[in-house]
């Protein structure tokens, strides 16, 4: 079949599906996510086997460890992905709860109330657990979804899909709800860009390469993020044994995630006592630090920061580090140079904590803790479909609220309007 029959026939299907969904009772929809989950666990070898051939083809396609890294299923992650879809099952269902309601002075009975949003298109790279994820929140809110993961993830993608298309048989809810598209010819993205009349939302997952071309491309309303530089700052009366904790977890858990610490801010007033803790940490860890003049001075082992590196999201073992001289200088800087995802302030200071949550123009902040914790799991939304930094309809972790827009609702009994 030629590209365009192809993807026509998926947003069609999507489309016819996505009433199936809407649909939906509450008790269906988690009983066909609660049989994904043991499916997944059940299906593990199966899983693994897939995903070795990616990993070997990307070994020999030349990704990186970065790359390699988010590509991987093991035991550990796969149990995580049946766990993810078992914390949305447990989920408050988003679908037809009012938001507001009211009553008018003439009887018209007013009320606004959460519905689905449609068809989404999920583009995304190498991570196959957005496979999972993804599918189990667009269905838990009652919409349909076409996934269209990276070639690296092909064989991954395409095991998971097996067992969620086996989880719908006997539900009543149409399969084509969750459509994998199995085609890797990059020609099958701009047509599903162009199908406005089929997709509602799109939302692209991966490099700023990726975001940038679906955003430029679509005829889509699009929800995404391009970029997280994300900053620590730690106050002058931060508890630095706290602070130390912090960072290494922030640069050093995850770096190639979009939440992991990409630039270090430091109080000019602890910067020594915090550095001669913080340094031989990061060391052991293998991080290449670049700093400004006075973080180059307390450690000579630093290279130079240039202007280009505060606005870099190295995704690595690399990090941007700055002294300050207050937290009003930290917020300047991380509302100038970052792009608007997670920052964190480490403080004893109560003032200045309620100051950085107020003034730091970003997605999510944070007070004595790590930005590794801007994930819809761990905040309690079940799975995330991604991280916005957006400002209309979704901001932050994406999860069911977030997949849903809504509608008024009004009930007379014959008023008419003069």
């Amino acid at each position: 079949m030629d590209i365009a029959g192809y993807v026509d026939g998926l947003v069609k299907g999507a489309k016819d599906a996505s009433r199936s969904a809407a649909r939906a009772s509450t008790a269906e929809k988690n009983g066909a996510l609660e049989r994904v989950a043991q499916l997944i666990l059940d299906g593990r070898a199966e899983l693994k086997d897939a995903n070795r051939a990616d990993m070997e083809a990307g070994r020999k396609a030349g990704l990186s460890n970065a790359l390699l890294d988010r590509l991987e299923l093991n035991d550990k992650r796969i149990e995580g992905m049946a766990g993810a879809i078992r914390k949305v099952v447990a989920l408050r269902d988003p679908v037809g709860r009012v938001i507001d309601g009211w009553v008018q002075p003439n009887g018209l009975q007013v009320d606004k109330v959460r519905v689905p949003l449609g068809v989404i298109c999920m583009i995304y790279e190498s991570r196959p657990s957005v496979t999972a994820d993804a599918a189990s929140l667009c269905l838990k809110s009652g919409n349909a979804v076409i996934l269209r993961g990276g070639k690296e993830a092909l064989k991954s993608n395409l095991a998971i899909h097996r067992l969620i298309v086996r989880a719908f048989e006997g539900t009543g809810i149409d399969a084509r709800a969750v459509q994998l598209v199995e085609m890797t010819d990059r020609a099958v993205v701009g047509e599903l860009l162009r199908a406005n009349k089929y997709i509602d939302v799109v939302i692209p997952r991966g490099g700023k390469d990726l975001i940038r071309t679906v955003v430029e491309k679509s005829t889509i309303p699009v929800i995404k993020h391009f970029e997280g530089i994300c900053h620590t700052y730690v106050d002058k009366t931060a508890d630095i044994d706290m602070a130390v904790a912090i960072c290494e977890n922030a640069k050093c858990q995850r770096p190639a995630t979009c939440n992991a610490m990409e630039t270090l801010l430091v109080h000019r007033d602890i910067a020594e006592e915090f550095w001669k803790k913080m340094y031989p940490v990061f060391e052991r860890a293998g991080v290449e630090l670049r700093g400004c003049d006075i973080s180059r001075r307390i450690v000579p082992a630093m290279k130079e920061a240039s202007a280009e590196d505060w606005t870099t999201e190295y995704l690595d073992l690399i990090l941007s580090v700055r002294v300050v001289k207050d937290v009003r200088e930290a917020i300047d800087h991380i509302n100038r140079h970052g792009s608007g995802h997670s920052d964190a302030i480490v403080t004893e200071d109560f003032r200045n904590a309620q100051l950085f949550l107020s003034e730091v123009d970003s997605a999510t902040v944070f007070v004595n803790t790590s930005t590794r914790f801007d994930d819809g799991e761990q905040l309690g939304l079940g799975a995330e479909i991604g991280i916005s930094t957006d400002k209309l309809h979704a901001r932050g972790p994406m999860a069911l609220e977030e997949l849903t827009t809504y509608k008024w609702r009004i009930i007379g009994n014959g008023q008419l309007r003069s």
